[in-house]
């Protein structure tokens, strides 16, 4: 997996005569991978890694993403959010009517970071890299035009359990990306406090249903009678059917499975199958 990655990237960038790449590097070991993945690929003087930031950002994010940049030798450039989103809120605040923050506050960030990424890929040439992994993608976890955005989804046929697989690989030889980000509990810190799993199923138990149901393509009855919990199978699959319309509007991805997203699974946007 490692090495089709590696080359998928750099054939990617070859073909189509692209030199440079870009990517947000959020401290989380999505980016980290996409990071150690893409310098490999491409030399590490080729990556840019933007840090963006927020009041809800906890230090180690910056400051892990700095050492791993460090580790690559290769170049970043911090920029905070806070102004753009304090400009958004400014200026929606009034018409949201003193609803309390929720998803569209959080959305507001990601979206900020998006609009600095493609400002730069736009003035600079550089390629955006998604950092979204699979899991994610098929559960609807990311925010449309903001961490979803890119050019092309390196890790986008990647489990979040094979992504930690990989990180493990990638430092094999000596630490690349910093033992913290691998070991610490992911976040998308939009919010004090958030975890991942506040949102979702434990990775190691959302991903073997998302195997049985993808790859294997096994229904919600098959799935169940292996042993699986009955609330948490209709729950994952309930949330992969709800959010093919997010994976219509993704970028490309390198496919590295049986059964990838896009062009390897092809399904309705919505429909009324499983209920």
């Amino acid at each position: 997996m490692h090495d089709a990655l590696i080359m998928g990237v750099r054939d990617y960038f070859g073909k189509l005569g692209f030199k440079k790449a870009i990517l947000g590097l959020s401290g989380g070991i999505d980016s980290a991978l996409t990071l150690a993945l893409a310098a490999e690929a491409l030399g590490s003087e080729n990556v840019l890694s933007v840090l963006m930031p927020s009041k809800f950002s906890s230090d180690h994010s910056v400051n892990d993403s700095v050492k791993m940049v460090q580790n690559l030798g290769s170049p970043h450039k911090i920029i905070s959010i806070e102004e753009p989103f304090n400009a958004f809120l400014g200026i929606l605040n009034p018409h949201f009517e003193g609803l309390e923050f929720n998803v569209a506050e959080e959305n507001m960030q990601a979206r900020s970071r998006a609009v600095i990424l493609m400002a730069l890929s736009n003035k600079f040439g550089h390629i955006l890299l998604n950092t979204s992994n699979k899991s994610e993608a098929a559960v609807g976890y990311g925010t449309l035009y903001g961490d979803m955005c890119g050019g092309l989804s390196v890790i986008g046929d990647v489990y979040k359990t094979e992504v930690y697989e990989l990180s493990r690989f990638i430092n094999r030889n000596g630490e690349i990306i910093p033992e913290n980000i691998i070991t610490k509990a992911p976040s998308a810190e939009l919010r004090p406090n958030q975890f991942d799993s506040d949102s979702l199923p434990d990775y190691a138990d959302l991903d073997v249903i998302l195997y049985e149901y993808i790859e294997n393509r096994q229904g919600p009855k098959e799935i169940i009678a292996k042993g699986y919990d009955p609330a948490l199978v209709e729950r994952i699959l309930r949330l992969v059917n709800r959010n093919e319309y997010k994976r219509y509007q993704t970028p490309p991805m390198l496919r590295v499975s049986a059964k990838a997203f896009g062009m390897g699974r092809r399904m309705p946007i919505v429909g009324k199958y499983l209920g």
